[in-house]
């Protein structure tokens, strides 16, 4: 069969060649197309790709955010009941008889005719 093809000749009419330069064209508009899409595909995937690293990056700022916030959130309540304790000790400073209590305990100071031992906390070593 190879040989038929092969002595069959070419009719070299206006329309075998008109016919011939469409076929070229029609190859060289696919050709462009096909370089068209792939070009387009590859800016898509280009852009694509970008959004994709710029969302991971934002995840990972939300999630460092996140902890963050947290953290601040435990710190904030630490220093609430840090507030509510001093407003407490305040309070209590501007009573008379605590501070006289706390003189007593803390700095030795005494009533008239009181006498204050001091007792080591330790056991002895003997």
């Amino acid at each position: 069969m190879s040989s038929n093809k092969e002595s069959v000749a070419k009719l070299n009419s206006n329309y075998t060649q008109q016919y011939d330069v469409y076929i070229q064209r029609q190859k060289r508009k696919k050709q462009r197309l096909v370089r068209r899409l792939v070009l387009f595909s590859i800016v898509v995937a280009i852009v694509i790709g970008g959004i994709a690293a710029y969302h991971v990056k934002q995840r990972t700022v939300y999630a460092e955010k996140l902890d963050q916030y947290e953290e601040l959130e435990k710190e904030l309540s630490v220093l609430e009941k840090k507030e509510v304790n001093l407003k407490e000790e305040i309070s209590l400073l501007n009573d008379e008889d605590y501070v006289l209590e706390i003189a007593r305990t803390n700095y030795f100071f005494s009533k008239e005719g009181e006498l204050i031992f001091k007792i080591p906390e330790k056991d002895p070593s003997y």
